[in-house]
């Protein structure tokens, strides 16, 4: 259950797969309505990213856990954007490097660490109203919200902005982990609509989906 009816606040949640935009379209749309922009998978990363740095095994379930209760995860926000430290530490540049995308997906299934960052992305909405980006916004964490966008893109248009970004990772690989996952899959939110960005640029998706959360009853 979300805790929307608990504040006067709101959440827009956007949802997609790997590299179909949704976290330039959430850091355009926050500008534009002067809200708060949360990415949650650079939570589930700096997670995949503190396993790295403790040598902890990704494949044994039991010991990512366990090294949950030996680290600090602090989320904030800086400058409109959701920040998140491990001991203090910024992981920065680091939670987009080839090792970490290779983690991530194995450590987002695990109950224990959903459970825990969901609780910390719902606290969110005490702050102010907010833009929240994922692969479970609008189905697990703000279920209730009004606002819903799924944003997506050919697999090819994907690999393509992967490639151009540097990074390596298969995007389809990721894509079945995270939709295949019993825990929280990547799904088309009930509610949702779906904006293909394969053939448009960042400047047209925002504004088509300003245009479809006009629809859904926000006042922009």
């Amino acid at each position: 259950m979300s805790d929307e009816t608990e504040t006067n606040f709101f959440a827009i949640a956007i949802d997609g797969p790997a590299a179909s935009g949704k976290s330039t379209v959430a850091r355009r749309l926050a500008e534009r309505l002067g809200l708060i922009m949360i990415n949650t998978g650079a939570m589930y990363r700096a997670i995949a990213w503190a396993t790295l740095k403790k040598k902890v095994d990704v494949s044994d379930p039991e010991a990512v856990v366990a090294m949950l209760g030996e680290i600090a995860v602090t989320c904030g926000v800086k400058d409109g954007e959701s920040t998140i430290l491990i001991d203090g530490i910024d992981p920065g540049d680091a939670l987009r490097e080839d090792q970490v995308n290779a983690r991530v997906s194995q450590v987002a299934a695990l109950p224990e660490i959903r459970e825990l960052l969901v609780a910390k992305q719902r606290e969110y909405l005490k702050l102010g109203s907010l833009v929240m980006e994922g692969r479970d916004i609008g189905s697990v964490v703000f279920p209730d919200t009004p606002y819903k966008l799924y944003i997506d893109a050919s697999e090819e248009v994907r690999l393509a902005r992967r490639s151009a970004e540097g990074l390596t990772d298969v995007v389809s690989k990721r894509d079945e982990e995270d939709s295949k996952r019993k825990n929280s899959p990547l799904m088309v939110a009930e509610g949702a609509t779906v904006i293909d960005s394969s053939e448009m640029d960042i400047s047209e998706v925002v504004e088509a989906a300003l245009v479809e959360l006009q629809a859904q009853g926000l006042a922009v």
